[in-house]
């Protein structure tokens, strides 16, 4: 109702100017008139159609920032239950271990909660986190696995996504090494500079018992979609996800173009 009363006022307005440069008898500045009356309603539209696309802009950043919350949401939960059990474990068996289970278990807790919300963290805190991870596992299963962390990070206190690579990580042990009873490995890198990303990993598996669980557990390759997701959602076109498959070793391979 009321936007059709604003019509009507200013439909009244405009005939009235136009009646009243028509009676001047002046054809220039009616020629004037008329130009701008065409112009303002062409503005209106261009305005408008700028304004609409600043909303669905803001829609759809708002789509993919709850997107990207809900895949950082889905990082690893059973790992800290498994990690809790077996720090219940060492609890009964009142192992001097159980102390430093806590300590590391905090530290990632608290990095998963706070850090994890955040847009960026630094590179020296994802690694400690990475660490942190490797560590406790390395308890879990009596440091029985070989692993080896290459690292090559021109500044420490660069700014990357959290939690980008600990899915591929995680899949290492879960679907990797945890399948094996003989000579586990696990081998990965991360590089980073101010034009690039690059983080490998491989690791080898025992096939049939990978099947063997993915059958009882009803479940596989979340973590894996998970990182594509996040990858595609950050760095759309800048990013490269290769993975292979050569026997009984799995690799897995991320390059980031950040320039």
């Amino acid at each position: 109702m009321k936007t059709l009363i604003k019509i009507s006022i200013a439909s009244g307005i405009y005939a009235a100017l136009l009646y009243a440069i028509y009676r001047l008898n002046n054809a220039d500045l009616l020629m004037v008139f008329v130009t701008l009356s065409l112009m303002i309603p062409i503005v209106y539209l261009i305005v408008d159609k700028y304004k609409q696309a600043q909303v669905i802009d803001h829609l759809q950043q708002e789509t993919l920032k709850a997107e990207l919350n809900l895949l950082k949401s889905q990082i690893n939960p059973h790992f800290f239950f498994n990690t809790l059990n077996n720090l219940y474990g060492l609890a009964i068996a009142k192992s001097d271990l159980a102390p430093e289970v806590i300590h590391k278990l905090a530290q990632m807790m608290r990095f998963t909660i706070y850090d994890g919300r955040k847009d960026s963290v630094s590179v020296k805190e994802e690694i400690a986190y990475l660490e942190n991870f490797v560590e406790l596992n390395q308890i879990r299963q009596q440091h029985r696995i070989a692993i080896r962390f290459d690292q090559q990070i021109e500044n420490p206190e660069q700014r990357i996504p959290p939690l980008l690579f600990i899915n591929l990580l995680e899949n290492a042990f879960k679907h990797g090494v945890e399948t094996l009873s003989l000579d586990p490995f696990i081998e990965f890198s991360l590089r980073t500079n101010a034009k690039s990303i690059a983080f490998t990993i491989e690791n080898n598996f025992d096939a049939q018992v990978l099947e063997k669980n993915k059958r009882q557990r009803g479940q596989g390759g979340l973590g894996t979609e998970n990182i594509k997701r996040r990858l595609a959602l950050l760095f759309p076109n800048k990013h490269q996800y290769r993975t292979e498959l050569s026997g009984d070793r799995y690799r897995a391979e991320v390059n980031i173009d950040l320039s």
